[in-house]
């Protein structure tokens, strides 16, 4: 090499400064990567405990970034639009990898990074969308560059970190997402049937194995007339009664009300499919929940014999557990046996002839490799989640991660449903008009929620958008039932969850709606817990029957409903959201969807306190929602008090023509909904 004559004084220190950086690793001059957006929302209500303890174990899953993501958004428009050539022309996994997936150079480079900093690799995806690593809490802090603390929020310790991580390697570049550094993960979306009191109605063992005592299904009585009176205190109520006389009722603390699968059936008009022989027969229906259930299998055969549903065997039911989730046992963790329980057996009710795939993740951080794996597998072509998290409080970076995998799901031709949640608007649980992720996921398909009520042959009387009032008219019987004056407004208990989506563009097939967000639900199904459906559950041993709610029931009827489309359809039909919008709705049995609008019956619970006239209105809409309702008088087996349960007044969610942010386009009109969608 030959210097300029004007670098001569400075040669001897230009030759030194490149012998020295010649020594020094390249990794030294790479800047610290920062994972942007990668720090859980619910912090910032969260309490700080303090940090974890360095010495305990933990696993973290490090997402890889996809290639050409651009081409993979033009791709999904063209697959949804009927004027493009690629209109439902599906791709297959291997298309997908080719095209978009991380490349094994990206694994490689991640893993080694991963192992030099003392965390052992302990499972990649089969379609290098992760590599998952275990270590200690301190190695992980060292990695990541972060602080993990303990967190106390809404009753439950959790781990998360401060900050978003970063990676002081070239590696960075390749990481989109990193998970596994909170433990505050999904939800499942389902409630029990709740006494004014506050009390949960317990489950009841079988008396008589499959002859057990089981639910009316008349929830709502004929108008009635009740005075309450105490002294000067007099008040008279008159209207529909919910439920079963205590006095003379055998349910004890049951609920009064639960729904067996040919109910459901013949509501929804699902009975002529069936006649039809199409039951779901050749398609198979993925269920994703986290732990599962020891006694899924007995306990879903058991139901399946009571009701007169095709018995589960390994020929129609298979359990699967992703390679590299640790072995967490099955467990009651926070409710996930319950939910399995009804995700299965409410798949099987509606479609009995379809299989069933229960994908257990291990850990609800970790449901979103379970899902991945489901995809890659192609385990169906329909996929049930009944699950989620409040936008403002997860991982965003963690969102955008699941958004991708449910859009490689939506270009292999695979439907994927979500739950919508149980509080409405979420202000009562987050303090914040909000919605639940994946459900707002322009790539999922969201399932809000409805009450129900049926005439004597199980024919549809009304439906309701799904939203309970609670108010107390009179005080328990042992001090005489004295009038409640005024009557105790208790508020908005539970309801479907809906909105608007803070963090997603809004998806080609709702361009008919205002704003510019995803907003959600697309559809809706029976959900209300008070209008609820029968299970069977092993508790403590003892096989038991009770009633269920929550949009974690709509959704797996729903995922088996489009089973059902499937079969008649031949072939995937692919994301069932864009299929649903511009289908014809009424209040009618001859149009694919029933349009839940707001209701108005002669018949609500109407009162006079003291003289003093109390509409319906004043009895149950304390938050504002004076139209749209239907309301009953409750009789609790708790406390013997008397409510006004109030139906269809969902937090600042309504119901209204056409689609709304309850029911969305509405419900399914069983046949021709399946003859609309699958011609």
């Amino acid at each position: 090499m030959r210097f300029p004559r004007l670098f001569a004084p400075f040669l001897p220190r230009i030759i030194c400064t490149i012998v020295i950086a010649s020594l020094i690793p390249l990794a030294a001059f790479a800047a610290n990567t920062a994972i942007a957006n990668n720090t859980p929302g619910f912090i910032k209500k969260a309490v700080d405990r303090g940090p974890s303890d360095p010495t305990a174990t933990m696993s973290v899953t490090v997402w890889l970034k996809l290639h050409n993501e651009t081409g993979l958004d033009k791709l999904v428009q063209q697959q949804h639009s009927k004027a493009s050539p690629n209109y439902h022309k599906w791709i297959s996994q291997s298309d997908f990898d080719a095209s978009y997936g991380p490349t094994l150079q990206q694994v490689n480079a991640v893993s080694n990074f991963l192992a030099a900093h003392n965390l052992a690799v302990t499972n990649v995806a089969e379609n290098n969308m992760f590599v998952r690593a275990q270590g200690t809490v301190a190695d992980v802090e060292k990695t990541f560059h972060v602080q993990l603390n303990n967190f106390t929020f809404q009753g439950q310790m959790y781990r998360s970190n401060k900050a978003d991580p970063s990676v002081s390697d070239f590696v960075g570049g390749n990481i989109a997402a990193v998970t596994g550094l909170d433990t505050f993960g999904f939800q499942p979306a389902n409630v029990r049937p709740i006494s004014p009191d506050g009390e949960p109605y317990a489950m009841r063992a079988l008396s008589n194995g499959p002859n057990g005592t089981f639910f009316a299904a008349d929830c709502f009585r004929p108008p009635e007339t009740h005075t309450f009176s105490k002294g000067s205190d007099t008040a008279t109520y008159t209207g529909n009664r919910y439920g079963a006389d205590i006095t003379n009722s055998t349910l004890g603390t049951l609920p009064p009300c639960g729904y067996s699968p040919q109910e459901v059936q013949t509501a929804y008009n699902l009975t002529p499919l069936y006649s039809a022989q199409f039951d779901g027969t050749g398609q198979t229906v993925a269920i994703v929940d986290a732990y599962g259930s020891s006694t899924i299998e007995r306990d879903a055969d058991v139901f399946s014999q009571i009701y007169g549903l095709p018995r589960i065997t390994s020929a129609n039911f298979s359990l699967v557990k992703a390679p590299g989730l640790g072995n967490n046992p099955f467990g009651v963790a926070r409710g996930w046996d319950g939910e399995t329980t009804l995700d299965v057996e409410w798949v099987h009710a509606i479609a009995p002839g379809a299989s069933i795939a229960l994908v257990v993740a291990t850990d609800r951080s970790s449901l979103d490799e379970a899902i991945n794996y489901a995809v890659v597998h192609h385990l169906a072509n329909t996929i049930s989640n009944s699950w989620g998290l409040d936008e403002a409080f997860g991982n965003p970076a963690q969102f955008i991660r699941v958004n991708r995998i449910l859009q490689m799901a939506s270009v292999e031709g695979i439907d994927v449903n979500f739950s919508t949640g149980d509080f409405g608007d979420e202000q009562s649980v987050v303090g914040f008009t909000s919605v639940q992720f994946p459900a707002s996921s322009p790539f999922s398909t969201a399932i809000g929620g409805t009450s129900l009520a049926l005439n004597a042959d199980h024919t549809m009387s009304w439906q309701e958008g799904w939203g309970t009032n609670e108010t107390r008219i009179a005080d328990t019987l042992a001090l005489g039932n004295p009038p409640q004056v005024p009557p105790l407004h208790f508020g908005f208990v539970f309801g479907a969850g809906g909105g608007t989506s803070r963090r997603f563009a809004k998806p080609s097939f709702q361009s008919s709606l205002p704003g510019a967000n995803r907003m959600t639900p697309d559809i809706g199904w029976l959900a209300d817990p008070f209008t609820g459906v029968e299970i069977i559950e092993t508790v403590n041993g003892t096989l038991s029957v009770g009633v269920i709610g929550g949009t974690s029931l709509a959704c797996p009827m729903f995922s088996g409903l489009m089973a059902i489309a499937s079969q008649k359809a031949g072939h995937p039909l692919g994301q069932a959201a864009p299929l649903v919008y511009g289908l014809s709705s009424s209040q009618t049995t001859a149009t694919p969807l029933y349009d839940v609008v707001q209701f108005n019956s002669p018949t609500n619970v109407t009162g006079v306190v003291d003289g003093t006239p109390f509409s319906a209105d004043q009895l149950a809409a304390p938050l504002g929602n004076t139209t749209g309702y239907f309301s009953a008088m409750y009789n609790s087996p708790f406390s013997t008090r008397w409510f006004v349960l109030t139906f269809g007044t969902d937090s600042s969610l309504t119901t209204n023509a056409g689609w709304d942010n309850v029911t969305g386009v509405g419900t399914p009109n069983g046949v021709n909904f399946v003859n609309a969608i699958a011609p």
